[in-house]
């Protein structure tokens, strides 16, 4: 098939959020000088750090700042930790925010209220600097390894998307970027109402990881960006095993999770705004395919890489059917390959 030049409008994957920045980390301590201490080795290891002398100027600072992390003194004067704790899991803006309690108190008694009230982990004082710094590292890879996975699928979101195109763009290899999407899944939610639909969204994270198991090695890796979006990440050779098992698996999982009655006869009545009901085909997937080959397309960006794997989504939906359309194009070369599934 033939196109024009393409424009595609790059769709939002947090592709823009500066992951350069070093992590903010929040000391409050009345102790001047193990504040200073706690600052200096963080500043050493790459992190910036603000300070509050205690925990009414820690939810000063919060107005202004948003920290990554904060560590936190038990005893100090105006609000101690604890309290300071239940002030930032109170509030839907700092609740989630990771918190290390650094404290002289070592009985078991002390370190369950601690964590009980809300923090991440517990520092005993005296401390050695190298577990410090463990210790942040790992409850802030820990927090954001859990941000950044879907809730409802367990899949990984946008910016560890995002880091494993970079990582293959740098490797150099040949790649495949896939973008999926259920067509007519508003109807889903529309006749059945969300509880439904995160069926559907489930039964395709499953179906998903059912057809990369089955497609074998190298691994596929495998994304949720939101609502009915997902992705894969392969090599160019997996990509037609892959959708060809995906597809199956999922439309097989849809027809159960559609009433008997519309399952048998191939579409759902859907009202429209005047109450008269119009009828929507069962679901199918549109899948849209960037490649970068050594002797095809190269990328340097991966809003690039999306863009064009959006492109062919939009190819796809042209299409009846489950449909997978995988860009070709050499340079500026304009032919691609269509594949109904």
């Amino acid at each position: 098939m033939s196109t024009s030049e393409p424009g595609p409008v790059v769709e939002d994957l947090g592709l823009d959020a500066d992951e350069q920045r070093p992590d903010l980390i929040l000391v409050v301590d009345d102790d001047q000088d193990i504040a200073s201490f706690v600052e200096f080795n963080l500043k050493v290891h790459g992190f910036e750090v603000i300070r509050a002398r205690d925990g009414q100027e820690a939810l000063d600072l919060m107005e202004e700042h948003r920290p990554d992390l904060a560590v936190v003194d038990w005893m100090m004067p105006r609000m101690d930790g604890v309290e300071l704790i239940r002030n930032l899991r109170a509030d839907p803006l700092t609740s989630a925010l990771p918190v290390i309690m650094l404290t002289a108190k070592s009985m078991t008694v002390d370190k369950v209220v601690g964590l009980t009230t809300g923090a991440d982990d517990y520092l005993t004082k005296p401390f050695d600097t190298a577990e410090l710094i463990a210790r942040v590292s790992t409850t802030l890879k820990r927090n954001k390894e859990f941000r950044e996975v879907s809730p409802l699928t367990g899949l990984p979101g946008n910016a560890r998307v995002r880091r494993e195109i970079i990582d293959r763009i740098r490797s150099g290899g040949d790649y495949s970027v896939g973008y999926i999407d259920i067509d007519r899944f508003k109807s889903v939610n529309d006749v059945y109402g969300f509880d439904r639909g995160d069926e559907f969204i489930t039964a395709m994270a499953r179906s998903l990881q059912r057809a990369s198991a089955s497609t074998g090695k190298p691994s596929i890796f495998l994304g949720h960006i939101g609502g009915d979006d997902f992705v894969f990440i392969c090599h160019p050779d997996q990509v037609l095993p892959l959708t060809k098992s995906m597809v199956t698996d999922f439309e097989s999982a849809a027809d159960r999770l559609y009433d008997q009655k519309d399952a048998q006869r191939g579409y759902i009545e859907v009202p429209d705004r005047r109450g008269n009901k119009q009828r929507a085909a069962l679901v199918t997937l549109s899948i849209g395919v960037a490649q970068a080959t050594a002797d095809g397309r190269q990328f340097t960006d991966p809003r690039m890489v999306i863009a064009v794997a959006s492109e062919m989504k939009k190819v796809a939906k042209s299409q009846p059917g489950s449909y997978v359309a995988i860009d070709r194009r050499r340079n500026e070369a304009k032919d691609e390959d269509q594949n109904p599934i």
